[in-house]
């Protein structure tokens, strides 16, 4: 498979926030826990470099528990703050403002000295389509300020949001970057959602997560589908379909229904927490 997908408003979205990050004190990366580099946009370190950076490992719930936490320990490394979230639950978010002014404790006290009292930090969060910037946002301001959709590209302006006296965030869309230099890369942000599942062929997709799934966590299909997991991934596809009854007409074994189940059970935390890359590799 080859992946490739950059809509116009992405290339202006860009655009947008290279003026805007004259404005911005601290940027808000959203990663998800399951990729956390393979869902870093590399354009933002080049737009947030001198900028305080906060990290937000995102769905941690769907990913390894230990696997999460070294996640943390490597960005932090780097010199990022980084808090493991689950905007959906609230998880994690209450620690959010503290991480904040800690971020920003240089910029407060550069600002105190220069007499200016009481200016909000402003903080732009970024990520990628479909990481959960909008949920996010909305659950840390506790209100609907966003339009959140589970489909890539649903925030397509700029909007700002006062968060409390201290912290304004500024929304930006979803931006992907416009090449995958590494197929891998691309494949993982389709397994969890990314890309459009339109412009993918599912049966070839679940075969790559079948193989991952064997190689990394053996047991959790064989647990989940009575599957074999020594056959081959378009084998134990069909097995699949055979163990949920997803057929055509014919009496013929329908791959693509099971394809997509296998996706959405993969998505949804159905076959438990799984991480798709480690820290150690990087």
């Amino acid at each position: 498979m080859h992946f490739q997908w950059y809509p116009g408003h992405m290339t202006k979205a860009k655009r947008m926030m290279q003026e805007d990050i004259k404005l911005i004190d601290l940027v808000i990366e959203l990663v998800d826990a399951r990729v956390p580099m393979s869902s870093r946009n590399p354009d933002i370190d080049e737009l947030g470099k001198n900028k305080a950076r906060l990290i937000l490992l995102n769905k941690s719930d769907l990913a390894e528990e230990t696997r999460n936490d070294e996640w943390m320990t490597y960005f932090q490394n780097k010199g990022y703050f980084v808090v493991k979230v689950n905007s959906k639950t609230g998880v994690g978010l209450k620690s959010i403002n503290s991480v904040i002014a800690q971020a920003c404790k240089e910029k407060m006290e550069r600002d105190r000295k220069r007499g200016i009292l009481n200016r909000p930090v402003r903080a732009m969060v970024v990520g990628i389509p479909n990481v959960g910037k909008s949920t996010f946002i909305n659950a840390l301001a506790g209100k609907s300020c966003t339009k959140t959709g589970n489909k890539p590209g649903v925030t397509k302006g700029k909007q700002w949001i006062r968060l409390n006296k201290n912290v304004e965030l500024l929304d930006t869309p979803g931006i992907l970057w416009p090449k995958f230099e590494d197929q891998t890369v691309g494949l993982r942000l389709a397994f969890i959602g990314s890309i459009r599942d339109e412009i993918l062929q599912v049966e070839e997709l679940a075969a790559e997560l079948i193989l991952f799934l064997c190689e990394s966590y053996a047991g959790i299909l064989s647990a989940k589908y009575e599957v074999d997991e020594t056959a081959d991934k378009f084998t134990i596809l069909r097995q699949i379909a055979e163990n949920r009854h997803c057929l055509l007409k014919g009496n013929e074994w329908d791959t693509e229904k099971a394809a997509r189940l296998l996706m959405d059970d993969f998505r949804n935390g159905r076959l438990g927490r799984i991480t798709l890359e480690f820290s150690d590799s990087y």
